[in-house]
């Protein structure tokens, strides 16, 4: 089995900042890349930042110059630094991970969640 655990979310003004982390664990063979969605109530899960191993983070438009996805492979964890946050920047963030258990099958895994909520 795969777990993936969120943490670093929380209540913040606008123009604040938070760090987000995400730690899988389990039966992991290979973890090929790992990112962040999030969703608004009322709205579809969207991407936030993805990075994939040795390559180059693909940020949604909207947080670009903003969030900074890093990855550390050695600890299955990724990381989002969120700065400048805006109340439109709201939403349950979930991290996501597209791994191997046995070098055979791919999937994707998810996290349960952690809740950021931006104060204006």
């Amino acid at each position: 089995q795969v777990q993936l655990v969120e943490s670093g979310g929380g209540l913040v003004q606008a123009g604040g900042s938070l760090r987000l982390s995400c730690v899988a664990s389990g039966s992991i063979f290979s973890i090929n890349a790992m990112g962040w969605y999030r969703q608004a109530p009322g709205k579809q899960r969207e991407l936030v930042a993805t990075t994939t191993r040795g390559g180059t983070p693909n940020y949604a438009d909207s947080v670009k110059g903003r969030f900074t996805i890093s990855r550390d492979s050695a600890k299955n964890t990724v990381y989002l630094q969120m700065n400048s946050l805006k109340p439109e920047d709201a939403a349950v963030y979930y991290c996501d991970a597209y791994l191997s258990s046995d070098s055979r099958t791919w999937n994707h895994y998810w996290g349960q969640g952690t809740q950021v909520t931006v104060s204006s």
